[in-house]
């Protein structure tokens, strides 16, 4: 997974300081986390997308959520700055699925009349890999419209499109392409210093991305170690949410009894020091009841 690359660089970087112990993980995006730990090419792996029981099974994998972070619609359009751009659900869903092809359409400037929004063509930015923030993101467009099918790698229908790898490669090709627009984590946005787009939630409510809005949306997020902790937050309710969150989630092999203690280990010291790092980074740490639920889940496992 792509998606937690900064916070698990900040985080490894600081549990080797303080411990000497060497972690190293590279966001190369989920499709190939799943891929690697189930060909158990890796020792752990990442993915935002959550595996279901069935398939955890099937792989002989334990999973549990490590953080939450959010998806953000950055763009690239000249005189128009960070934040001032508002988009509806409709002009999302529209513009991801070739629908709305110019800036200047009615569905998009409807919402901002103040903004001089040029007649050039929409490039769409998206993901070139197999991605869990492509499904996350899918997960959100589907709920506007259930067309647009939910997917780690879908087909996109917009005339202009422009595909990258990980989060790193779709926010480059925003801030290089003008009047470009696409998905991306929060933590890359601030990074490159990107402009992101208010985004209309399901109350209907024009929400800019911030970690007090992800921290409200976060507050749905409904975790069971009965299932492994499997859910997805996409769309939650709540007038102040920011809509398009979701977790990011670890899996380790059933067989890798000592290793996956080693794993345990570093996530242990993450959660007990690491919620400061998570934060600056624009991410949302977990509840204490919900690092709570996973600790029994380790020990239930065998896993700590």
């Amino acid at each position: 997974a792509s998606f937690p690359g900064p916070v698990y660089k900040a985080w490894t970087s600081e549990y080797y300081a303080a411990t000497k112990n060497q972690v190293n993980y590279t966001p190369t995006g989920s499709g190939d986390g799943v891929k690697s730990i189930s060909k158990r090419m890796v020792d752990f792996a990442g993915s935002d997308k959550p595996l279901k029981v069935k398939q955890l099974a099937k792989e002989k994998l334990y999973m549990f959520p490590t953080v939450v972070g959010a998806i953000v619609l950055a763009y690239n359009i000249d005189g128009i700055k960070d934040g001032e751009l508002k988009l509806s659900r409709e002009a999302i869903a529209g513009i991801f699925s070739g629908k709305i092809t110019h800036w200047n359409d009615k569905a998009i400037t409807v919402q901002n009349p103040s903004l001089k929004l040029p007649n050039e063509p929409i490039t769409i930015a998206v993901r070139a890999d197999k991605s869990g923030t492509t499904y996350n993101f899918t997960y959100f467009l589907n709920k506007i419209d259930e067309n647009i099918k939910v997917s780690k790698k879908p087909t996109w229908k917009a005339p202009k499109v422009v595909a990258g790898k990980s989060n790193s490669g779709v926010s480059a090709n925003i801030q290089q392409i003008k009047n470009s627009i696409g998905y991306t984590e929060y933590a890359y946005k601030m990074k490159l210093g990107l402009s992101a787009a208010q985004v209309e939630n399901k109350e209907g409510q024009f929400i800019n991305p911030t970690v007090e809005s992800f921290q409200d949306a976060a507050k749905y997020a409904t975790w069971s170690a009965e299932n492994d902790f499997y859910a997805v937050i996409g769309d939650p309710a709540g007038a102040t949410s920011y809509p398009i969150v979701a977790a990011t989630f670890l899996l380790l092999p059933h067989e890798k009894v000592e290793m996956n203690k080693k794993v345990t280990r570093f996530m242990e010291w993450a959660y007990t020091n690491g919620d400061k790092a998570a934060s600056e980074l624009g991410y949302v740490p977990l509840p204490q009841e919900t690092k709570d639920q996973i600790r029994s889940y380790w020990e239930t496992k065998k896993i700590k």
